[in-house]
C-alpha cells in the first residue's frame, strides 16, 4: 500500500526542521515541491525566494516574493524580505514602502528601515522607527546600535546612556541589555566603562559575533590593540561574513603593520570558504583602496562588475576604485548602477564626481543640486556642488569659498594654570605623544600620509592637559561663528550662535608626510591646531607643511590648483568651513609636525 503523501502542514514542519539545522539544499528543494504542489501557499514560496536570495538569485527570489506579496498583501514577513532585497538592489523608494508597512508588526522590518535611516542620515525616521519597541523592552544587540546610533546623530547619546544603563539595571543577570549599555556608552565616548559591560556580557555566556565587535571597538579606542584583535578575531570564528569586523580588523592589522596583504588575509580566507561574496569583495576592495593601492581595489572587483547581476553596491565599490585613475570608467560603472537602482544615493554620488573628472561639470551640477535636495548639510556634496562651479566659471563658486574671510586664523590664549603659552605645548605635546603609536602607520581611510593619527575623541580624554585645550578652544569658535555671521549659504544658515564638538583627533606627520586634499562630510566648522611644527616652516620661500585650500581631492578636467595658504605656527588655530578642499603641502625635516583637529556642528541655538 502507498504511503500517503504529507499534508501541507506537515511538510512546512519539515522545511522549518531543514532549516533549523541548516540543512539550506534540503530545504530548497522539499520548498520547490511544495511550490509545484501548492502554488497558493504564500510562506513556501517566501521562504523560497529567502533561500533564492541568499544564493544569490535575486531575480528569482523576487518573482518569488511577488507572488506570495499577491495572495497575501498584508504578511509582514514577506513585505520585509522582499523590502530588503529591494533595499539591497538600491531601489529605496519601492523598499521604504514595503517596510513600513511591515515596521509596526515586524521589529527586523523596523530594524532594515531604521539602519536605512541612519545611513542616509535620517536619525530622527530612524528613532521613531525604533522607540516603540525599545519602550516595550524588545531590543536585541542590532536594534540597540541602530537606536543608539540615531539618538548619538541627534546629539543624544546621553539619553541612550541612560535608556539602556536603566534597562541593564532592570535585569542585572540579562547579558542583553549589558550589551546594549556597552553600546551606548561607546557611542558617547566613555569606551572604559563600555568595555567592562561588554566583557560582562561575555562572561555571562552572550558570546556572540555582536558582542565581540562591540568589545572590540573600545579596545581599540582605549589603546588595547592586541585585545581588540583577539576579539575580532573571536567574532569573526562565529559569524565569518561579518563586514564590520572585517572592516575593523583589517584597519587594526594595518596600523599595527602597514602591510596590506596581512591587513586583507582574513578576508581572503573568508573569500576560500563564500567564493565571489559580493559584500566580501567590496569590503577588501575598499580596504585596498583605503590603503592607498585604488587600483589593487579595481583589480578585485573587475571581474565580478562585468557581471549582468552585478549588484549596485559592487559597482559602485569598483566605481570609487576607477574614479582616482580612470573617471570615465567610473562613471560607466555609476550609470549601470543607476540603471538597476535610479534612486539609489551612492551611485548618483559617483555619477557627479565622475562627470567632473571627465569635464562635464554641466551636467553634474543638476544631478548634484538634487542630492543636495534631499541632504543639504553633506559637506562633500556641497564641495562637489562648488567644484562643478568653479570649473564652470559660477561665480557661486567665489561667494562659497571666499577663503580670505571663510578661513580665519586665530592664536589660542593661554590657558588657567600656565605662565605661557610654549609650556602649555610642551605638556600638551607629551600628552598627546603618550596616544601616538610609536610604530604606527595612517589610518586606513584617511588623508593623512606618512604618519599616525589618534584612535580616540579627543573631546572625551580625561587629561586635564587635553580638556584645557578645548576650554581654550571655546572662544575662538563663537569669534568665528559671530564673525561669519548667519545668510543663506551653507555656513551661515546653520549658524544658531551655539555649537558643539563632533569628533576630534591629533595627527602626527614624519619627513615628507602630508594631508592628501578633502572635506569633512560630517561636520560644518573645521580646524587645525599647531601643536609642534618642523625645522624650515617659518621660512616663507617654501609652501612645505602649509595648510592649502581650493584643490579637489578628485580627479577633475582640467586640473584645478589650490587657491589659498596658510602658513601654520605653533600654536594657531585655523578655523574653515567643513565643506572646502584642504590639504597640506609635504614637509622635510627631523622633527614631527603635531596637530590636533575637531569637527564642530551646530548646537542648540543661543
Amino acid at each position: 500500500m502507498a504511503t500517503p503523501a504529507p499534508t501541507l502542514l506537515e511538510s512546512m514542519r519539515q522545511v522549518g526542521t531543514l532549516l533549523q539545522s541548516g540543512e539550506l539544499r534540503g530545504a530548497h528543494d522539499r520548498l520547490q515541491a511544495i511550490v509545484a504542489e501548492h502554488p497558493d501557499c504564500a510562506e513556501a514560496l517566501r521562504l523560497l525566494g529567502g533561500l533564492r536570495l541568499g544564493s544569490g538569485d535575486a531575480e528569482g527570489a523576487e518573482a518569488l516574493l511577488r507572488r506570495a506579496l499577491a495572495l497575501d498583501p498584508n504578511w509582514a514577513p514577506t513585505l520585509a524580505t522582499l523590502g530588503e532585497l529591494l533595499l539591497n538592489a538600491g531601489r529605496h523608494d519601492e523598499a521604504e514602502a514595503l517596510l513600513r508597512r511591515a515596521a509596526t508588526k515586524l521589529p527586523q522590518a523596523a530594524l532594515l528601515l531604521a539602519r536605512h535611516c541612519n545611513d542616509q542620515r535620517r536619525p530622527a525616521e530612524a528613532l521613531a522607527l525604533l522607540a516603540p519597541f525599545c519602550a516595550s523592552g524588545s531590543v536585541n544587540a542590532e536594534l540597540a546600535a541602530q537606536h543608539v546610533a540615531a539618538l548619538a546623530a541627534l546629539g543624544r547619546a546621553g539619553e541612550a546612556v541612560d535608556f539602556y544603563r536603566r534597562a541593564a539595571e532592570a535585569a542585572p543577570d540579562d547579558p542583553v541589555p549589558a550589551h546594549a549599555l556597552a553600546i551606548a556608552l561607546a557611542a558617547a565616548g566613555q569606551h572604559a566603562e563600555a568595555e567592562r559591560h561588554a566583557s560582562r556580557a561575555l562572561a555571562r555566556g552572550h558570546a556572540d559575533a555582536a558582542t565581540h565587535f562591540t568589545h572590540a571597538r573600545s579596545l581599540v579606542a582605549l589603546g588595547e590593540f592586541a585585545r581588540a584583535e583577539a576579539a575580532l578575531r573571536d567574532g569573526l570564528r562565529l559569524e565569518p561574513r561579518h563586514i564590520e569586523a572585517h572592516d575593523h580588523l583589517a584597519r587594526l592589522v594595518w596600523m599595527r603593520s602597514g602591510d596590506l596583504a596581512q591587513s586583507t588575509a582574513a578576508f581572503d580566507e573568508a573569500l576560500r570558504r563564500f567564493p565571489g561574496d559580493p559584500a566580501l569583495l567590496a569590503a577588501k576592495a575598499a580596504v585596498l583602496q583605503g590603503a592607498g593601492d585604488a587600483r589593487g581595489a579595481y583589480a578585485c572587483l573587475a571581474a565580478p562588475a562585468t557581471h549582468a547581476h552585478a549588484t549596485p553596491a559592487l559597482l559602485v565599490r569598483a566605481g570609487l576604485s576607477a574614479l582616482e585613475f580612470d573617471p570615465a570608467s567610473a562613471l560607466a560603472l555609476a550609470e549601470r548602477a543607476l540603471r538597476l537602482a535610479p534612486s539609489a544615493t551612492a551611485a548618483r554620488n559617483l555619477q557627479v564626481a565622475a562627470l567632473l573628472g571627465v569635464g562635464d561639470a554641466g551636467r553634474a551640477l543638476p544631478c548634484c543640486e538634487a542630492l543636495l535636495a534631499n541632504a543639504p548639510d553633506d559637506q562633500y556634496l556641497i564641495a562637489l556642488q562648488t567644484t562643478a562651479w568653479r570649473l564652470l566659471g559660477d561665480a557661486r563658486h567665489d561667494a562659497y569659498c571666499d577663503y580670505a574671510q571663510l578661513v580665519q586664523p586665530y592664536r589660542l590664549q593661554v590657558p588657567a594654570g600656565w605662565s605661557s603659552l610654549a609650556g602649555f605645548l610642551a605638556d600638551l605635546k607629551r600628552s598627546l605623544e603618550r596616544l601616538h603609536d610609536p610604530h604606527g602607520h595612517p589610518l586606513l581611510f584617511q588623508s593623512l600620509r606618512h604618519g599616525t593619527e589618534t584612535t580616540e575623541d579627543l573631546t572625551r580624554h580625561a587629561d586635564p592637559v587635553i580638556q584645557a585645550l578645548f576650554q581654550a578652544f571655546d572662544a575662538p569658535i563663537r569669534d568665528y561663528m559671530a564673525y561669519v555671521g548667519q545668510g543663506d549659504d551653507a555656513l551661515r544658515r546653520r549658524n544658531r550662535g551655539n555649537y558643539r564638538f563632533n569628533g576630534s583627533w591629533s595627527v602626527r606627520l614624519r619627513n615628507a608626510g602630508f594631508h592628501a586634499s578633502h572635506v569633512h562630510p560630517r561636520g560644518w566648522i573645521s580646524s587645525a591646531c599647531y601643536i609642534e611644527l618642523p625645522e624650515g616652516m617659518a621660512d616663507a620661500g617654501t609652501a612645505d607643511g602649509c595648510l592649502a585650500f581650493g584643490e579637489p581631492g578628485i580627479a577633475t578636467a582640467p586640473p584645478l590648483p589650490a587657491q589659498h595658504v596658510v602658513r601654520p605656527e605653533p600654536g594657531m588655530l585655523v578655523l574653515f568651513p567643513s565643506y572646502v578642499w584642504h590639504g597640506t603641502v609635504p614637509f622635510h625635516g627631523d622633527r614631527t609636525r603635531l596637530t590636533v583637529a575637531f569637527d564642530a556642528v551646530p548646537g542648540a541655538s543661543a
